[in-house]
């Protein structure tokens, strides 16, 4: 059954906590939920970290929790290091009904620093790629015991952003470690979504539907900004912004031809100063309703 959620990120930022600190919690969750009627809402620096505080804080307003980033550490440590890490973030997971870990390897990742470019980032070779697969496997096989299924974030400024990356990270991995498939960052990264999506959609088990505004991200790229930097000036939409570059329609068609039956998270990053969250937020809600049912993907 699809669900509908968002991320929190709209209003405040998790990588740079002053984007967006004015904004209320409660307005947050007012707007997320009564206003606009999203169903769930993924983890964010604002939530409590009991996982029944969690529940009841996030269903007073019509809400459930959909998952959580989790930053891996694999290139750093031991699997048996990462089970042990995990484990809060599986409690949480586990008491408040989720399926999926939205997992991404943050060792040497430069995303939350605004002083370093995005062409800094860290990069794997062939073999380090196929090692990493192999541990990220493995704690995937731990999960997937726990109930929870991995899904690995593809981002910018991390070990796995293009779309070469991607294909990499699924040809090292398998049956456990699943995909969480990113518009957005497949597109800043240099793929085209449809292309991608089509090529590993039976493997995406969590959804995240960001557009991007491709004359921002060309600059981005020219002028050497940080991921911060681009966030700010503006790189990330939602769906249905006439700004916005991706096609929708034609990537729930793919999920619906391959039976996706997950969330699909509207999780667009933007200055909460210039672009109003409540107002972008309920156009990429409106936007992904209708496509998807266009599709048959409901």
């Amino acid at each position: 059954m699809i669900r509908f959620g968002t991320n929190p990120i709209a209003w405040a930022n998790d990588d740079d906590r002053s984007i967006g600190a004015d904004i209320p919690t409660e307005r947050i969750l007012d707007e997320a939920g009564r206003q606009i009627g999203f169903e769930g809402i993924e983890n964010g620096h604002r939530w409590p970290d009991d996982p029944e505080e969690l529940r009841v804080l996030l269903a007073a307003h019509g809400l459930r929790y959909v998952s959580g980033w989790y930053s891996t550490g694999l290139l750093a440590h031991p699997v048996e290091t990462e089970i042990a890490r995990v484990q809060p973030a599986l409690a949480r997971l586990r008491h408040n009904g989720c399926k999926v870990l939205i997992a991404c390897e943050t060792s040497d990742a430069i995303h939350g620093d605004a002083a370093r470019p995005l062409g800094d980032r860290p990069r794997l070779g062939a073999e380090e790629m196929r090692a990493f697969g192999a541990r990220l496997e493995a704690f995937a096989e731990y999960l997937a015991g726990q109930g929870i299924t991995l899904a690995y974030h593809h981002h910018m400024g991390t070990v796995v952003e293009t779309p070469e990356e991607i294909n990499a990270l699924m040809a090292a991995t398998g049956p456990h470690a699943q995909l969480l498939f990113d518009t957005g960052h497949c597109a800043f990264g240099g793929g085209d979504p449809l292309e991608v999506l089509r090529r590993h959609a039976g493997r995406v088990r969590h959804f995240h539907a960001k557009n991007i505004r491709a004359d921002v991200v060309a600059r981005a790229k020219a002028e050497g900004m940080s991921f911060l930097e681009a966030v700010l000036a503006g790189a990330f939409t939602v769906p249905g912004d006439q700004e916005g570059a991706v096609a929708f329609g034609p990537l729930l068609g793919v999920l619906a031809e391959a039976g996706y039956d997950g969330w699909i998270v509207i999780e667009a990053e933007q200055d909460p100063k210039r672009r109003n969250p409540l107002l972008y937020q309920t156009l990429g809600l409106a936007t992904l309703r209708r496509e998807a049912a266009a599709v048959g993907l409901t």
